[in-house]
């Protein structure tokens, strides 16, 4: 099976040689452009779960040999929650390459954070079941890059950090609330507003509200430091 010239780019992109280009194929093939002759991502998609976990774990324990479990775990949680999974396939440019049905392209989905989230981890297994685990970790490691290192300053939850930022204001606690919803049943994408007692406000679209609040917090956040 020979690979389109933008599939092909995109496996320079990220650095591997794929020895069944089937797999990247299927890793790059959303629910929504799936048949019976086309497998979707999905199963991928749980196995790259499990591989990013593991090689994340064991660079964590490499990186600080003396640190503690719960010091480990909120850094753990932010180099594989979703929202990474999602900033990594953006600088990789993997939207720019996935296969979605009409309904999905209408609405966006080449940037949405849960279809590209999802999709990374399809890829990562990919390239797992290519070649092993040796070479999925080097792709993990090469492109997560310098958010290993700097995973400390952002392990902490931001939900957390943007109510205890009010509270440091004498502010009450951040209000979030739904404000949206889109998307099927099975596959829904909320809009969460954040708002502080003095008018600032932001909001976020994910595919968890839970998710959503956190990404409008962080962006929140952001602005307020900038």
């Amino acid at each position: 099976m020979k690979l389109a010239a933008d599939i092909q780019a995109f496996a320079a992109r990220i650095g591997h040689d794929f020895g069944q280009p089937a797999l990247l194929t299927q890793a790059l093939t959303h629910a929504s452009m799936s048949s019976a002759t086309r497998a979707d991502n999905q199963r991928l998609e749980f196995l790259g779960d499990r591989v990013l976990g593991l090689v994340m774990a064991e660079a964590l324990l490499k990186a600080d040999k003396k640190a503690a479990e719960g010091a480990l775990a909120p850094r753990f949680n932010a180099l594989v929650r979703k929202e990474t999974c999602a900033e990594v396939a953006r600088d990789c440019g993997l939207g720019e390459v996935l296969k979605l049905g009409r309904s999905e392209m209408i609405s966006g989905g080449r940037k949405k954070e849960a279809l590209l989230g999802d999709a990374m981890e399809a890829v990562i297994a990919a390239v797992y079941l290519d070649a092993g685990f040796d070479a999925a970790r080097a792709l993990v490691l090469r492109l997560w890059g310098e958010r290993i290192a700097k995973v400390e300053s952002d392990a902490r939850d931001p939900k957390t950090s943007l109510q205890e930022w009010a509270q440091g204001r004498a502010m009450p606690p951040p209000v979030y609330e739904e404000t949206g919803r889109e998307g099927p049943d099975h596959q829904p994408v909320f809009t969460v507003r954040v708002t502080l007692a003095n008018g600032e406000t932001e909001a976020a679209k994910a595919g968890s509200k839970r998710i959503a609040e956190q990404m409008a917090a962080r962006a929140l956040l952001s602005r307020l430091s900038s």
